[in-house]
């Protein structure tokens, strides 16, 4: 039986009143149905909710699609500013204190729901982790995918299930806290699962399963490497002793090694130098940037 992840617990009062996000772009094939069974799900949490559709410069009617659904907002962005930048607008459009986040495609489980909602008392942030039975992630994602969880969880020094899932439940103080670092593209969940794993806010993962996209795909190959120096860029800002000791010890390593050839050739050469000084440089750069993330978030 899979259980869910649960990290640090800290009772919540909940409002049981939330803002169900759904950015779209170019999805009027897909969306009035998704929203209809939204709907449908929604009204039997006992929550009251509201559904706000953020179409972010859809060129194939997307706004009317979902606006014929007639149960949400729909707030049509002129040009296709990107998929945090929608949910950033839906946030700040949201009149609810939860913010829960889905897609228009159908990948998601709405069922799954509840299961979310039950956690809000007990987090301040409760993500959908596609690591459900009946997850099928397409064969030539699996390894940059793996890849990018084991780095962010090495980092985060905590066990990160998903990343960076399009279905999770969010206080909107979480978002409002790190507005200011979250990005306007894909990147967005991922930057608010590593700021909430390093300032150790209470995360829930509950497995889900994850379906067949209706429609293509908006992720490219690039998105990896893009998703890699991003995990590096916010550790770096909250924990930046995990980047910087490694890379010193490296540089330290390596100019050792070569100082005990040039000893033994009776030759010291500038590379050994530069190599040993470069490795100071790194974990000063580092003891620096890590004194300056605790004053920062002791002034929060």
């Amino acid at each position: 039986m899979i259980e869910p992840l649960v990290e640090t617990i800290a009772p919540r009062p909940a409002a049981r009143a939330v803002s169900v996000v759904i950015p779209a772009f170019n999805e009027a094939a897909h969306v009035a149905n998704e929203i209809r069974v939204l709907d449908d799900a929604m009204k039997l949490t006992g929550w009251e909710y509201e559904l706000i559709v953020i179409d972010d410069g859809s060129t194939d009617g997307t706004a009317a699609a979902a606006d014929s659904a007639g149960v949400a907002r729909v707030l049509r962005r002129e040009g296709n500013r990107g998929y945090g930048a929608a949910l950033k607008a839906g946030t700040r459009a949201a009149k609810h204190p939860w913010i829960l986040i889905t897609d228009a495609d159908g990948t998601y489980p709405v069922a799954s729901i509840p299961a979310l909602l039950a956690y809000a008392e007990q987090a301040d942030m409760v993500v959908g982790a596609r690591t459900g039975a009946s997850v099928r992630i397409p064969l030539v994602r699996r390894p940059a995918k793996a890849f990018l969880r084991w780095l962010a969880s090495f980092l985060a020094e905590r066990d990160l299930p998903d990343i960076n899932s399009g279905m999770r439940l969010m206080h909107r103080e979480l978002i409002e806290r790190y507005v200011h670092l979250l990005p306007e593209g894909f990147s967005f969940t991922t930057t608010i699962t590593l700021a909430a794993a390093c300032n150790k806010h209470p995360v829930v993962y509950h497995p889900i399963d994850y379906h067949a996209r209706l429609g293509n795909s908006k992720i490219r190959p690039r998105h990896a490497f893009d998703f890699t120096l991003l995990i590096l860029r916010i550790i770096v800002v909250f924990n930046p002793l995990k980047v910087f000791l490694p890379i010193g010890a490296v540089l330290a390593v390596i100019g050792l090694g070569k100082l005990v050839y040039d000893v033994v050739l009776d030759n010291l050469s500038e590379t050994t130098v530069l190599g040993l000084l470069a490795a100071i440089l790194i974990w000063s750069v580092g003891l620096l940037a890590d004194q300056n993330a605790r004053l920062s978030n002791a002034r929060k």
